[in-house]
């Protein structure tokens, strides 16, 4: 039988570390709770254990992953009949070779300890946790339901990553044949064009148009690359200091929601925010406005956070939520009406959870068609580009023959 590392608590309150062979994780679990442990972390003999640990790698940060973890380890605890302070100090040694992770924990333990609610705790430790991430916690610990909550949030932390990793891992293959493609046109142009050039410049004959275009651009790419290094450098600097004013970022992101393809990624993906995190918030007992002012700042497009804003106002007056959208026509109308169908059947929070099911799936499906397209026509044009040198060469050669015969 396969061999399993695992975690747990023993009947006396300390934690256990070891490993036994058991058919499957779930068969050890079991068995772990047929002896009174509480199982904290079940996982492969094979597998890297937490956040690195198993190979001895120490983090010096803390990304959205650790957040989701650490959120996921505390659910456990707490759902397990352990007290906050006790759950704490037992994710402190679990977490023993994340220097920084440990640091946090070791804090909001200390702030616990002193009387401080969890969500307050957490609330000073330098801006890590997002105000919706706080508002769940703080709707947990009044409804005395912390364990569950957290249980949600890890759920939601963790489909969010899950759509990150989707996009990010999706444009690896693009971005690796664009940067091919164009340090293979360089190489060719700076290094591979000036040896024939020497050749046709001893011939004394005049070249063919296409060549002497070629040889043109490879003498000005040798003299003057770093202009286009410069080009880059500051168009980027433009588009970051545009981004960084909200009014022509606002500008912007109108654009970019009107472009083809990669428009429609950008509101599927915010339309999947929302609705996740509407869905998430209103479960947990938030008021629809409170919860929409949350949503409004984990939004990254200001055109959509201003239909947001605009629609919290009209919900004040007393209007639905889906229509004060709707009009907006930024939205999809298929989400609207299933919105509109939660409002009127009292299921809201079940159908921004189901919309933001769908979004996610019509988000890959947008990716996918995005790569479906971006993909040959990268290959297309670099082998027409790369074609093209090829022949302008080929047509000097030839006329050079031509000459010596």
């Amino acid at each position: 039988m396969p061999l399993f590392t695992y975690k747990a608590i023993n009947t006396v309150g300390e934690t256990e570390e070891g490993v036994r062979d058991a058919v499957d994780e779930v068969q050890l679990i079991a068995a772990l709770q047929a002896e009174g442990y509480i199982p904290i972390r079940v996982a492969s003999a094979s597998a890297r254990s937490f956040l690195g640990a198993g190979l001895g790698i120490k983090q010096t940060r803390l990304s959205q992953k650790d957040i989701g973890l650490f959120t996921g380890e505390l659910a456990t605890l707490l759902e397990s009949g352990l007290p906050l302070d006790k759950s704490l100090l037992v994710l402190m040694d679990l977490t023993e070779d994340h220097e920084q992770l440990t640091k946090l924990i070791a804090k909001v333990l200390e702030k616990v300890k002193s009387g401080s609610s969890l969500a307050d705790a957490l609330e000073i430790q330098a801006g890590i946790f997002s105000k919706f991430y706080l508002n769940m916690i703080r709707a947990g610990e009044a409804g005395g339901s912390l364990g569950e909550v957290l249980t949600r949030l890890s759920e939601y932390l963790e489909s969010s990553q899950e759509l990150k990793d989707t996009v990010s891992t999706a444009l690896i293959y693009p971005a690796i044949l664009l940067v091919m493609s164009l340090a293979s046109l360089f190489v060719m142009l700076t290094f591979v064009v000036p040896q024939f050039s020497e050749m046709f410049e001893s011939a004394g004959k005049a070249l063919p148009v296409s060549t002497q275009i070629v040889v043109a651009l490879a003498e000005w790419l040798q003299s003057y690359w770093w202009l286009l290094i410069g080009s880059f450098i500051g168009l980027s600097s433009y588009m970051k200091f545009q981004l960084a004013d909200p009014v022509k970022k606002k500008v912007w992101d109108g654009r970019f929601l009107k472009m083809p393809l990669f428009g429609t990624i950008l509101l599927n993906k915010e339309m999947a925010n929302i609705s996740r995190t509407l869905g998430t918030l209103l479960g947990n007992g938030v008021s629809i406005i409170a919860a929409l002012v949350i949503v409004r700042e984990t939004v990254d497009n200001l055109v959509v956070a201003a239909a947001i804003a605009d629609t919290e106002e009209q919900l004040k007056q007393g209007r639905h939520m889906s229509d004060a959208l709707l009009e907006k026509g930024i939205f999809p109308k298929m989400a609207m009406q299933m919105i509109k169908m939660g409002e009127e059947t009292g299921r809201l929070e079940e159908m921004l959870l189901r919309v933001a099911t769908i979004y996610d799936k019509q988000l890959r499906v947008a990716i996918q068609r995005m790569l479906a397209f971006l993909e040959p026509a990268l290959i297309i044009t670099l082998g027409l580009m790369i074609a093209g040198i090829i022949v302008s060469i080929l047509l000097a050669i030839l006329s050079v023959n031509d000459l010596a015969f």
